[in-house]
């Protein structure tokens, strides 16, 4: 697959998400529309969505109904959204700008942001349990459970808690590792693992998408630690040299930009050879792993 023609399959699958999450987020009457504006607000900007592009192409494999797995994917994407909006509060990492535009507590107010994002949070689970989503109730269950353990306690939000507790500790290499997988790796694993559960898939077959997740996810933040020191924030759409400026140790600090960028290409590399066993079907995730570690050329 060429490079044009995977970042055509992404741009039309962001596309197709956009179109979702503007039927589902519907204004209203009354002074409660202030929230869904600033959902929208959010949800509706232009973001590649990678997750949601995982749940879709991991469905693929199996031949899951686009309804289904589109349905799927918004959810993932609307947890994503909720985790930005509360992530950019300045209680959190106090961010202005996200996807090149004012971050949500800018735009509207703080308790609006919060308010928005405890919003966003909840509608993907209305979305996830809808029969709409499935018609096997079992099916829908699996999604929601596996949804609510990697953006709880021991996966996103458990790992954006380290993430605050790294600014007044030193955190060696295994540590970082362990931050990164619950903070940003546990929802691009679940992404894979919806297609999964979507395709009632072996046992094989989720630890291969699992193993192939796992790489890819701390591949993207090796991405992402480089983009902060070697990106501009007009380009990447967001403060840049963050983390050096409050002190946190990052891929990148521990590594050196050499190491870092070797580690997150054998990282795809390795991502890859777990996705042998699906043959062509897996194009779009190999296309996808490229795509993540390429972020900074």
């Amino acid at each position: 697959m060429s490079e044009d023609e995977f970042k055509a399959a992404l741009a039309e699958n962001a596309d197709a998400v956009t179109s979702v999450l503007d039927e589902l987020l519907v204004e209203r009457d009354g002074s409660e529309n202030r929230v869904i504006e600033a959902m929208r607000y959010v949800a509706l900007s232009d973001g590649k969505c990678v997750r949601p592009f995982l749940v879709a192409a991991s469905a693929d494999i199996f031949g899951i109904e686009r309804s289904a797995s589109l349905r799927t994917a918004v959810a993932i994407e609307l947890v994503h959204c909720y985790s930005l909006v509360h992530d950019d509060l300045p209680s959190m990492d106090d961010d202005d700008l996200r996807r090149g535009k004012p971050t949500c507590h800018i735009a509207y107010d703080e308790a609006t942001a919060i308010l928005a994002g405890d919003a966003l949070l909840t509608k993907a689970f209305e979305v996830l349990s809808d029969p709409e989503t499935h018609q096997d109730a079992s099916v829908r269950s699996d999604l929601v459970l596996a949804l609510a353990k990697a953006a709880g306690d021991h996966g996103m939000v458990g790992g954006q808690m380290l993430d605050l507790l790294a600014e007044h500790n030193r955190l060696d290499l295994a540590e970082i590792t362990r931050l990164q997988r619950m903070k940003t790796g546990e929802l691009i694993a679940v992404s894979c693992e919806m297609g999964a559960i979507l395709g009632k898939a072996t046992a094989h077959a989720h630890q291969m998408l699992h193993a192939y997740a796992h790489d890819i996810g701390l591949a993207f933040q090796i991405a992402d630690d480089l983009l902060d020191v070697e990106g501009d924030k007009t380009e990447v759409g967001k403060k840049t040299s963050k983390d050096a400026a409050a002190g946190k140790a990052t891929f990148v600090s521990l590594l050196g930009i050499e190491r870092a960028r070797e580690q997150a290409e054998m990282l795809v590399e390795q991502a890859a050879e777990h996705l042998q066993v699906f043959g062509n079907k897996a194009d779009h995730l190999r296309a996808l792993a490229h795509f993540i570690v390429n972020r900074w050329a």
